[in-house]
């Protein structure tokens, strides 16, 4: 496995192919980290769509949006699944934010959380306006996850500084 990055160094950055919803359509594009500097990036890495504990996650992500966003945040979704799988989850569980398509798992090994030929371990990485890796929190199982208000209490606390 590939080393962490670790808080306070540089994320890795990428591109990857990406899927959103907006009022029913689904619009498709790429997405890359360094073009959102300025501003907080959440970057939740889950093992799969349709799955019990992912649906649950960012079903609770969507949820919390307008917290997300009034912090000024924005909020990535990342699996191996490709966008057709991305596509049907979103709209299944009305999903609001963007879910990328890391279907080689080569950003998941930048962050150091694949499992070998077994996917990814459940992660959520906060990255600052300047790209830097503020907060992560990283399972070994992947039956839980952070919730959204200790996300947003992380984000807070880099707006405070």
């Amino acid at each position: 496995m590939a080393r962490k990055p670790e808080i306070g160094e540089p994320a890795p950055d990428f591109t990857l192919p990406g899927i959103v919803l907006h009022d029913g359509q689904a619009d498709r594009g790429d997405y890359t980290l360094s073009g959102l500097r300025g501003s907080p990036v959440v970057l939740a890495f889950y093992p799969g769509d349709d799955t019990a504990v992912c649906t649950r996650q960012l079903c609770s992500y969507t949820s919390e949006l307008g917290n997300f966003s009034s912090i000024g945040a924005t909020v990535w979704a990342i699996s191996p699944q490709d966008l057709a799988s991305h596509e049907q989850f979103a709209r299944r569980h009305e999903l609001a934010f963007p879910l990328l398509a890391d279907t080689g798992l080569t950003v998941s090994r930048q962050y150091g959380i694949t499992l070998g030929g077994a996917g990814l371990r459940r992660s959520v990485f906060v990255v600052d306006g300047r790209g830097m890796l503020r907060w992560k929190h990283v399972t070994l199982i992947g039956l839980t996850f952070p919730s959204a208000a200790t996300i947003t209490s992380q984000l807070a606390a880099l707006t405070a500084s």
